[in-house]
């Protein structure tokens, strides 16, 4: 397996497999999955991913979405995480989210962050195997199908960006994001 920057052309397998985690009504709190241009507009332009099987097929998908619009927010974002039924459990979910830390500290981001229904066991390990601690959990914060749903809140701080002990030498800086 090996991965690749998303890009538009691959949005049709991209859906299919967000379509898939949608189905499994433990992924998100989201119905349907948006056109791709919505899509688009709602993540980072950078840390955008995909994994590629040997087969040549697009078996899961990452990427990274701005948790608020103020510019004290900008090195802080909200994970995204998705395998392709048939591949789950073959630890494509750990290398995409490995992958996806990685390019987030190349891009100036300091804090990730994760809101996972309790019940995706799957997906808290990963993100715990990948540094991320449950900072709290979100009960009943939205309807899903007509349920209440909790969220556990998970974050992972960057050792290599942001806050240090020492105080700045200078200024500090604040870091831009760009959406589409």
């Amino acid at each position: 397996m090996h991965l690749l920057p998303l890009t538009a052309d691959h949005w049709p397998s991209v859906r299919a497999i967000y379509e898939e985690g949608m189905a499994t009504r433990n992924a998100t709190f989201n119905t349907a999955a948006p056109e791709w241009e919505e899509w688009d507009r709602g993540h980072l332009v950078h840390s955008r991913l995909i994994a590629i099987s040997p087969e040549q097929e697009i078996v899961g998908w990452a990427a990274l979405s701005p948790v608020s619009g103020r510019c004290v927010y900008g090195g802080v974002a909200e994970v995204s995480v998705y395998v392709a039924r048939a591949a789950r459990g073959r630890g494509v979910g750990r290398q995409l989210l490995a992958a996806l830390v990685a390019s987030s500290e190349a891009n100036g981001i300091w804090t990730l962050q994760a809101g996972i229904f309790p019940e995706n066991r799957p997906s808290l390990t990963i993100h715990a195997a990948a540094g991320f601690r449950e900072v709290g959990r979100r009960e009943k914060i939205g309807q899903h199908y007509g349920v209440w749903r909790d969220t556990v809140l998970l974050e992972r701080r960057s050792s290599v960006v942001g806050i240090s002990e020492a105080p700045p030498a200078a200024a500090p800086t604040t870091v831009q994001y760009t959406t589409r």
